[in-house]
């Protein structure tokens, strides 16, 4: 979902991140609201006025989301659900759940609260709005004040529209659940009528585009790709942990994986084994034991000239808990560490014994084979 992120600091122990592609969003809002919102009702104002109450907007959108996101962060963890952190990116933010919730009723509470914190937030600023007319606060703070009332009733409202994965789509989902006692349907209904509804965004950002609001819809139309995509990655998701639960790191784990001595230079190391195998980390071994980690980015750290004169075991980092995963886990825990970290591959350890590696690629191939099943076994039963 994701590209580059800059972690900004932490909130109740939840890293708040910025994804670049927020900075587009942010420039948006600002040039929109600058040039269109504010001028429009407020005339005759400073033109550096409405710059300043764009750019407050925009910091406005950006303190409301994460107020959003905090709150389903909470909830979440006082259902013992762990999360990864809060991200902002081009389409809004998003609380980062490593897992899914495990009953309805914390799925129903995590979703609920955060439009109901969008219309305290936009509540709020009526409030601030109204107190601000009454004593005579400068237009510039009552124009920001009033913006930010009808957008967080506006990102309420559109966040409970029970389209999946927005917050009513979950709140819908929840409600599916308790009916039929069955998540994975519950997902399933949820996840088709969320991509449903970014399929009618798409069609309603062509028709914008061909009526001449070219902005606009570019943007209903990214938006509506971005709601049907995350819809149908959400279904899979919960496939891939309904499937990986059942396994152990063990059974999906590739045994006598490729290995680097310590002792081979990395001119040795880049020539017979980055170039022969195109994996991104390889584990090195001394005598058989397992001494570290070696991955192309140690590598490329190397001036070029050094390469062969380094070894392996100069350079090689120790493993961690970011790298490594033990056999008897759950494919799951595997699964959410390359999801945390971002590695494909991990090395199945058992003290110092490397006992194989497991990859992501893998992972993937089998949950592609068994979701092909599941759509013959509907065919053949239909």
């Amino acid at each position: 979902m994701f590209g580059h992120s800059v972690n900004l600091f932490k909130v109740f122990g939840f890293e708040v991140k910025i994804d670049i592609s927020w900075l587009i969003l942010a420039a948006l809002i600002t040039w929109s609201l600058a040039s269109g919102l504010f001028p429009e009702y407020y005339k005759d104002l400073p033109h550096a006025a409405y710059w300043w109450m764009g750019a407050a907007g925009a910091v406005g959108l950006f303190l409301s989301i994460i107020v959003h996101e905090l709150t389903h962060s909470l909830v979440a963890r006082y259902y013992g659900i762990s999360m990864k952190g809060i991200t902002l990116f081009i389409f809004g933010g998003v609380a980062q759940m490593e897992d899914d919730p495990t009953n309805p009723k914390a799925e129903f509470m995590i979703a609920i609260v955060g439009p109901l914190s969008s219309c305290l937030i936009g509540f709020f600023s009526f409030l601030l709005y109204n107190l601000g007319e009454k004593i005579g606060w400068p237009v510039t703070i009552n124009g920001v004040l009033a913006y930010l009332a009808w957008l967080n009733i506006v990102l309420a409202v559109f966040n409970l529209i029970p389209a999946f994965p927005l917050d009513g789509g979950r709140v819908l989902r929840s409600i599916l659940w308790i009916w039929k006692k069955d998540i994975r349907w519950a997902t399933s209904i949820a996840a088709q009528i969320g991509s449903g509804f970014g399929i009618l965004l798409i069609i309603m950002g062509i028709v914008y585009i061909i009526s001449g609001n070219f902005v606009g819809g570019l943007w209903w139309f990214l938006i509506g790709l971005f709601l049907r995509s995350t819809a149908q990655m959400s279904y899979q998701q919960l496939l891939a942990r309904n499937l990986f639960n059942a396994k152990k790191v063990n059974e999906l784990m590739v045994k006598n994986p490729v290995t680097v001595p310590r002792s081979i230079s990395l001119e040795k190391f880049v020539r017979d084994y980055v170039y022969k195998h195109h994996f991104q980390m390889y584990p090195v071994l001394s005598f058989g034991k397992l001494t570290g980690c070696i991955s192309i980015k140690q590598v490329a750290s190397i001036p070029r000239e050094e390469w062969a004169t380094s070894t392996v075991g100069a350079v090689a980092l120790p493993c961690n808990e970011e790298t490594t995963v033990g056999p008897e886990e759950d494919a799951n825990k595997a699964l959410a560490i390359m999801n945390r970290t971002g590695n494909s591959r991990l090395l199945v350890v058992k003290g110092d014994q490397l006992e194989g590696i497991i990859a992501l690629k893998d992972m993937l191939n089998l949950l592609s084979l068994k979701m092909e099943l599941n759509d013959l076994e509907k065919k053949a039963v239909n």
